[in-house]
């Protein structure tokens, strides 16, 4: 039997704690199915009287993740310090160029600097997993980079953020606002104190940009896409979706078209009865388009310890599998000298349509306003409806459902109507995505 695969783990937190213990509770079923023992020889934590559940006495301990790194006594270094920047980076960066094999979970990492520690990985000839970083326990790293070679991909989307999941499926299923269903969020430990990064759809940007990469063969773009958050979404968007057949869901979505890559998050009104639609809590789901299958959903736990240890020791199995001599494969699927720059593609019609949402006075020659505005800017409507407002008689709700059009027509139309003075609340503009 080959000799043991040492592990260094830099971050005990959740998810380093959850690996360190799936490990050492699973060491002869890995052992059995790597052909050699995977040990934790070290750790670097900043709290090392912190109970973990798991005895880590036999570890060596680093107060520096950067030496751990660079240790000869490791031959894998699994990162889950997270952030982009400090810590994070330079112990990725030192393992690499120590000629060790790096796991991480880190997607801030990855949409950032990728690229970059990618090349450094090549050139030493080491592996660089990160299945953990995109969609939790779903293997949609592995699927992109190995099960589809020779598939031509057109589009890849999904829901992957599990807090703005969870905040949307209670809405919905409960009738709560956005502002209490993300109080119950943080209080099961879904959402942080801080919850602009989830909500604002900075962690799907960061996970949408790696897939993009995955998919069209590009250079990381991270900067390059439109992103909007679930912050705006009140209950009438909820009930008008529902009365109209739809669901809100936040959705990365990045395809190729015939001027470029566009890449945008934003939430999207999928119809009910669409598969993606059926993705509940704090569930993640990835639909990949492709020439040869179709259209390939992969559907499962995107967050928690449980969930993310998986898939980093499906990384660790990985490389105790590889053997001296092994030629690894490419980080993004195909060498970095060979990835395109990224092209953002030009601003075009939405195909799906787009959901408008007007709180009105009820007045004469309002509905007449709307529409012309709508005209003017060449957007054909495939229904307007009213419906009365709570608040009063005097309000209405108006809800309109556009024929393919562009932002910036919708956008403009929208401007048009607020300066013309017969709104009384902040108008809602939603996409609608053909969806799996």
């Amino acid at each position: 039997m080959a000799e043991p695969l040492r592990i260094g783990i830099a971050g005990l937190g959740t998810v380093g704690a959850s690996v360190a213990r799936m490990l050492a509770g699973k060491t002869a079923e890995l052992t059995r199915q790597c052909g050699r023992e995977i040990a934790v020889v070290a750790v670097s934590a900043r709290d090392r009287k912190r109970d973990r559940a798991i005895d880590l006495g036999n570890a060596q301990w680093f107060d520096d993740p950067v030496a751990l790194a660079g240790s000869s006594e490791i031959d894998v270094f699994v990162e889950l310090i997270g952030g982009e920047e400090g810590p994070a980076l330079h112990s990725v960066r030192a393992a690499l160029e120590a000629g060790h094999h790096v796991v991480t979970a880190n997607k801030a990492l990855l949409s950032r600097h990728g690229v970059q520690l990618a090349e450094i990985a090549e050139k030493k000839g080491v592996l660089l997993n990160y299945e953990a970083a995109v969609a939790g326990g779903i293997p949609v790293i592995k699927t992109m980079r190995e099960a589809l070679v020779g598939n031509t991909v057109s589009r890849v989307f999904g829901i992957l953020n599990g807090t703005c999941n969870y905040i949307l499926t209670r809405m919905e299923a409960e009738g709560l606002s956005f502002e209490d269903c993300l109080r119950e969020a943080q209080r099961l430990g879904y959402a942080e104190a801080d919850p602009t990064f989830d909500i604002e759809g900075h962690d799907t940007a960061h996970k949408l940009s790696i897939l993009t990469s995955l998919a069209f063969g590009c250079r990381i773009s991270a900067d390059d896409i439109y992103m909007e958050g679930i912050s705006n979404i009140t209950q009438a968007d909820i009930r008008a979706a529902a009365s109209l057949g739809y669901r809100i869901k936040l959705l990365g979505v990045a395809q190729r078209t015939e001027s470029g890559i566009e890449q945008r998050v934003h939430p999207t009104m999928v119809p009910t009865g669409s598969v993606i639609a059926q993705v509940h809590g704090v569930t993640n789901a990835v639909a990949i388009e492709t020439d040869m299958l179709g259209e390939l959903l992969l559907s499962g736990p995107g967050a928690g310890g449980a969930a993310t240890a998986s898939a980093v020791i499906g990384d660790i199995a990985d490389i105790a599998k590889s053997r001296p001599g092994f030629q690894h494969g490419p980080v993004f699927a195909r060498p970095v000298r060979e990835l395109e720059p990224y092209k953002r593609a030009r601003m075009r019609a939405h195909e799906g349509g787009y959901f408008i949402r007007l709180t009105v006075q009820d007045r004469t020659g309002v509905f007449a306003t709307i529409a012309k505005r709508m005209a003017d800017n060449e957007i054909s409507l495939e229904s307007i409806v009213q419906h009365g407002d709570a608040t009063g008689e005097e309000h209405k709700t108006v809800v309109l459902l556009t024929h393919e059009t562009t932002e910036a027509a919708v956008r403009k139309a929208v401007e048009s109507i607020t300066r013309d003075g017969p709104l009384v609340d902040k108008p809602q503009v939603i996409r609608i995505e053909r969806a799996a």
